[in-house]
């Protein structure tokens, strides 16, 4: 690598790693006040909040990862148009590929931790935010909840029990989920007591009842002798049947679906989309600096305004990202297979605006070919020789 690359790369991740920090620390305090309550009224120690926060936080890195890329290749072109090098750059013959090369590289590292991310560690991250949250609700439930209150586990999820009997054992057991608006979910019980097994804490409730919205207007209701509840989020069928939810697979689970088994089929579209978002989320890295680099790339004068390629940059990557998530929501929508679009629009989107940002960068047929399509400024005729000039021209 040259020393004018090894410059450009060094200033490029500099800034990558400032706001990916400063935008991570914004969230993480954001996200760390809504759980306060868990030192305030579920009584846990400052561990425990420092851990179910900082589990949270890959999947939030992984998210604005782009976004900070995107950002910081703003910068560092605009710090570098501002001061004139680009424009000295261009004027050496410095070809703009070569200065893509450092942008390239650092988004191709931010691509490779993105996959390992989306792959490996968000899962991971996943499983142990459930199992923190199961130990948290269990523990809440044996030493903090008020016998004859209505306790509030997390939001939507209400815990209810009469009294402690001596054993141990809770009286008089009511709980609804109401986390998901379109399947509410309601236990009554006349005796519950916390099992462990596995490692797994579990609420077994004895002789009552299970309420569940089965259409407008109608439920059904399911009496029962024994039912045991996985605190990590019952409200789940897969984690009924026994199976992690989609995201707490890994990747090679996931690759291995089979959305015809009927125990698999009620989480089929958030498997799938699952799947798709973690192959496809890297790219928007990619997308990240080809766009920002095709908006100031090019050597400018400090009399020329980049305001308008900095908002078409922003407006560009804003476009394709929403397009992702919006493909994503498809992807995981209820009714069989979805469209076919999107399929293809979760590789096609970052990988089309990736293609139109390089053909731009190096003047590409279709970059020409929108220049032939500008209209063209008139040039005014120059006067004959020995005729008098206008009157302007004159003053």
């Amino acid at each position: 690598m040259l020393r004018l690359e090894r410059y450009l790369f060094r200033m490029a991740a500099l800034a990558f790693v400032v706001s990916l920090a400063i935008l991570t620390s914004i969230i993480w305090i954001t996200g760390a006040l809504r759980e306060v309550s868990l030192l305030t009224s579920k009584g846990q120690t400052i561990l425990v909040f420092l851990t179910l926060t900082g589990l949270g936080m890959p999947f939030v890195m992984a998210s604005i990862t782009p976004i900070a890329l995107f950002g910081s290749v703003l910068y560092c072109l605009n710090k570098l148009n501002a001061d004139s090098e680009l424009v000295v750059l261009s004027a050496a013959g410095v070809p703009p590929l070569l200065l893509l090369r450092p942008f390239l590289a650092l988004s191709g590292l931010v691509f490779l931790g993105l996959m390992v991310f989306h792959t490996f560690v968000i899962p991971v991250s996943f499983n142990a935010v459930d199992e923190v949250s199961k130990r948290i609700h269990a523990d809440f439930i044996s030493n903090f909840a008020k016998p004859g209150a209505f306790n509030q586990l997390e939001a939507g999820l209400i815990f209810h029990y009469r009294e402690r009997a001596k054993d141990g054992s809770l009286r008089g057991v009511f709980i609804q989920d109401r986390r998901d608006p379109q399947e509410i979910s309601t236990f009554i019980s006349e005796v519950g007591e916390l099992v462990e097994k596995n490692d797994d804490v579990y609420l077994v409730l004895h002789k009552g009842s299970a309420q569940r919205p089965r259409g407008a207007g109608d439920s059904s209701l399911v009496t029962f002798d024994d039912y045991a509840i996985d605190l990590s989020g019952f409200a789940h069928r897969a984690s009924d049947a026994g199976k992690p939810r989609p995201r707490n697979r890994d990747t090679l689970a996931l690759l291995k679906f089979n959305p015809s088994d009927p125990e698999e089929k009620p989480v089929a579209g958030e498997a799938r989309a699952e799947i798709y978002e973690r192959l496809t989320s890297p790219l928007y890295a990619l997308v990240a600096g080809l766009v920002a680099f095709a908006a100031l790339g090019e050597a400018r004068t400090t009399r020329q305004n980049r305001g308008l390629a900095i908002f078409g940059a922003i407006l560009a990557f804003s476009a394709v990202r929403i397009f992702g998530f919006a493909d994503a929501l498809m992807l995981r929508g209820k009714g069989g297979e979805p469209p076919l679009w999107t399929m293809i629009g979760a590789w096609g989107g970052p990988l089309a605006a990736a293609c139109l940002s390089l053909d731009i960068i190096v003047a590409g047929p279709a970059t020409r070919a929108l220049a032939l399509l500008r209209p063209r400024r008139a040039l005014a005729p120059r006067p004959a020789p020995g005729a008098p000039a206008s009157v302007g021209a004159q003053s």
